[in-house]
């Protein structure tokens, strides 16, 4: 009776744990305060699907430097449009174990139509697709790593969306970006050249392979709502 009761303490303790575990992480996910929005307000007024990005520009060192730049970040749980590209005007030489996987990129299988504009300069990474902003490496307002959101909203309570938060690095490793979740987690992202293709690795386990666009397609410059959008106290 004994070992019973001892066996019942111990498997309340560990229901009781992890039922913690998951709260808290549930909140830190939704509920912990977002980063500030640093990004240079005139790079989200601004208007990205205007431009030519078959031309990109030289990496010389004759601007800007990474580190000069704001810390791109999505503001809310989506951009309302396409933004301008946040490290223009930053000419800092890429590192030699980084490729030059630099432009607009469109999915032509795994996640076919899937569109994203890559930007680096120096260490710095900036992905722009489907609403949000992740921006990792040097810069001048925040810390390395990207800290944004993933830009589904999974509910909403009153007229405020939550989305869940993200955080990782993107490291070159031999020509291979890896996307490391919080900067020291696996390995949840990878994205390298195969020829002319950009091969998009995703935690879910698809593949993507991308080519070169030089014109966001019209319908990519407002993004479409994503998430299951559960909503709660909304009054109506």
């Amino acid at each position: 009776m004994g070992i019973v009761k001892k066996l019942g303490k111990i498997l309340l303790s560990s229901a009781l744990t992890f039922s913690a575990l998951v709260v808290a992480i549930f909140y830190f996910v939704f509920f912990s305060p977002r980063p500030p929005l640093s990004i240079d307000p005139a790079t989200l007024a601004g208007d990205g699907s205007q431009i030519n990005y078959c031309q990109l520009p030289m990496l010389d060192g004759s601007g800007k430097m990474a580190r000069d730049i704001a810390k791109g970040n999505t503001p809310g749980c989506a951009y309302d449009h396409f933004p301008l590209p946040i490290l223009r005007g930053c000419t800092e030489p890429l590192p030699n174990s980084a490729a030059d996987i630099r432009g607009l990129w469109v999915g032509i299988n795994g996640k076919i139509g899937h569109v994203e504009r890559v930007e680096q300069c120096g260490d710095r990474t900036v992905i722009t697709s489907s609403g949000i902003i992740h921006d990792s490496g040097p810069n001048a307002t925040g810390g390395f790593n990207s800290n944004d959101t993933e830009g589904n909203v999974v509910f909403s309570i009153g007229d405020r969306d939550y989305c869940p938060r993200t955080s990782a690095s993107k490291v070159w490793n031999s020509g291979v970006l890896e996307f490391r979740a919080f900067g020291w987690g696996p390995i949840v992202v990878k994205r390298y050249l195969r020829g002319e293709q950009l091969i998009w690795e995703y935690v879910d386990g698809t593949t993507t392979a991308m080519q070169r666009l030089c014109q966001l397609p019209q319908d990519e410059k407002i993004p479409t709502p994503r998430g299951s959008r559960y909503a709660f106290f909304t009054g109506d």
